[in-house]
């Protein structure tokens, strides 16, 4: 009797898994190229950011890719930094400050556009993380949480940032190098150097 390969195997399950689940394929979502190496979006996930930047440049490949994009909690959205980092803004809804509706607008957004990130206005539970992840899955679209979140697929921070263009105390600020670093549950950190506007 021949033992059948552990990995395919381990595949075939998964796809049985996935097909009786009835949840559409996880499919990646377009990303900008200093995010190559580094994580791939896939829908149905929710993925963490330490800045609004971070959040901005997550949203801005599936945005240059044609797909609406939208922001909730964001009373402070940068119209222009938003613009430099590549969104298109007329395919981009704004819901500044939802207040204590945070969590039926952010489901609402996620009914209809790809990729939504959030600022959360509190601390959020289990329960309400979970509505949102259903509703993920059933839509096809991803979450970007600046701030903390019960479940991540991944954590995408910046380590060490250094800005070029003040030559002795004076000039013009051109650029900002980062090291990004995502985490993601049970795999090493991965880092990569990039420049952001």
């Amino acid at each position: 009797m021949e033992i059948a390969d552990p990995q395919q195997v381990l595949d075939q399950l998964r796809g049985r898994i996935a097909a009786l689940q009835g949840g559409p394929s996880r499919l990646t979502v377009p990303v900008l190229p200093l995010f190559d190496g580094l994580l791939t979006l896939r829908t149905g996930g929710v993925y963490g950011v330490d800045s609004a930047t971070l959040g901005m440049a997550l949203a801005a490949g599936a945005s240059q890719a044609g797909e609406w994009v939208g922001f909730a909690g964001w009373d402070d959205f940068g119209v222009e930094a938003a613009h430099q980092q590549g969104i298109v803004l007329s395919r981009t809804v704004l819901v500044p400050a939802p207040g204590e509706h945070w969590l039926e607008v952010t489901a609402a957004l996620v009914d209809v556009l790809k990729v939504v990130v959030l600022r959360p206005p509190a601390t959020v539970d289990a329960k309400s993380a979970a509505i949102l992840d259903a509703r993920l899955r059933a839509r096809s679209a991803v979450l970007v949480v600046q701030g903390d979140w019960p479940r991540c697929e991944a954590r995408v921070a910046a380590e060490r940032v250094a800005w070029a263009g003040l030559d002795a105390g004076r000039g013009r600020l051109r650029e900002r190098r980062v090291t990004l670093v995502a985490r993601q549950p049970g795999r090493a950190p991965v880092r990569t150097e990039a420049v952001l506007p």
